[in-house]
């Protein structure tokens, strides 16, 4: 067996100094030391050698395996090397091409234009309130001058999480939550931006999530006509100088008096187009004096202090402001229109 052990070592070094590629050094590798190979072939029969014989064998075998082995992994490790160096040969990288610049995002057309909302009212004096999108119904409805079984309620469809707590239907809790804060302190002067939750079915001028901007002045010998100017210092901002305003009288649970207020149609100027259905105006937010009641829930005597209060819809600014005539265009994730908003 010693020198069958010795012929297989001669024969297989033979056979591996002309290999010249890969394929050839594994396929000898498979024949020669593969489990089916030739010195595996010739191990089985150590079973029929003495007690003496075997250990030799075994040595005799051990030598030849390395042997080859030694010769097969320098084979391997000579074909690695020369296949870098046609990789680094053939892949070149041209340093002077330019280079690819990377998308840079952009802000989303709401986020903007609740920034600009933002940036005109604190030029006005005002400053940025938040509060809880998961509100307690407290704040949400009776604060507001809505009690449990108020008829108003049905107005508002609303996302209950407990009996007393609730997906927020608008951020008028905030202005509740800042006046408490304030304990009776004058002025007041915020605006409250954020999401809010109700269940409408989503269509083009609908959406059961939303976002809204609500605003809140409380000081002595506040009159309607204080929020008149405010919104058409707004809107002038917002749309553009030659925009005009109009109060409708409405109703509001939380103000009294109550007013729908329209705007000139951007897009006819007020001729008459059929984005305004020929009328001139676009209904944009609703507002009116602090009710009486919701200034003492807040802790305001309503003899000494009153108070105007006004909320909008995002959503439908931006549609006005850039002629969008769904809203569910904010909330696809399409690249083609976020594009149009900035750098994407």
């Amino acid at each position: 067996m010693k020198e069958r052990l010795e012929a297989l070592k001669i024969e297989a070094l033979e056979q591996l100094s002309g290999v010249n590629d890969p394929q050839t050094l594994s396929d000898l590798r498979v024949k020669y030391l593969g489990k089916k190979g030739a010195l595996t072939e010739i191990l089985r029969g150590m079973g029929a050698l003495s007690a003496e014989e075997r250990p030799v064998i075994g040595q005799v075998a051990n030598d030849v395996r390395g042997a080859i082995e030694e010769v097969i992994d320098s084979k391997q490790e000579q074909f690695q090397k020369e296949e870098t160096a046609k990789r680094l040969q053939s892949e070149k990288i041209d340093v002077t091409l330019p280079g690819r610049r990377g998308r840079q995002g952009g802000l989303h057309p709401l986020t903007k234009v609740v920034q600009e909302i933002e940036d005109i009212f604190i030029g006005m004096g005002y400053r940025v309130a938040e509060g809880p999108e998961v509100e307690m119904d407290y704040y949400n409805f009776e604060a507001l001058n809505l009690p449990k079984n108020h008829p108003a309620r049905d107005m508002q469809d609303s996302f209950y999480v407990t009996e007393d707590l609730l997906m927020r239907t608008h951020t008028s809790p905030v202005q509740v939550r800042t006046m408490q804060s304030m304990k009776g302190e004058v002025p007041v002067k915020v605006i409250c931006p954020g999401k809010v939750y109700r269940r409408d079915d989503d269509d083009a001028t609908h959406s059961f999530q939303f976002n809204q901007v609500e605003g809140l002045v409380i000081s002595e010998n506040i009159r309607m006509s204080d929020l008149k100017g405010t919104l058409l210092q707004f809107v002038r901002e917002m749309f553009g100088s030659h925009t005009e305003i109009r109060l409708r009288p409405s109703f509001f649970p939380f103000t009294e008096p109550s007013a729908e207020v329209d705007v000139t149609c951007v897009q006819c100027g007020g001729s008459g187009c059929r984005v305004c259905k020929q009328t001139g105006w676009l209904e944009i937010l609703g507002g009116g004096m602090v009710h009486p009641k919701v200034l003492e829930m807040g802790g305001y005597d309503p003899e000494k202090y009153s108070g105007f209060a006004f909320g909008m819809g995002v959503e439908r600014i931006a549609m006005l402001k850039y002629g969008i005539d769904d809203i569910r265009h904010f909330y696809n994730s399409d690249m083609a229109f976020l594009k149009q908003f900035g750098r994407l």
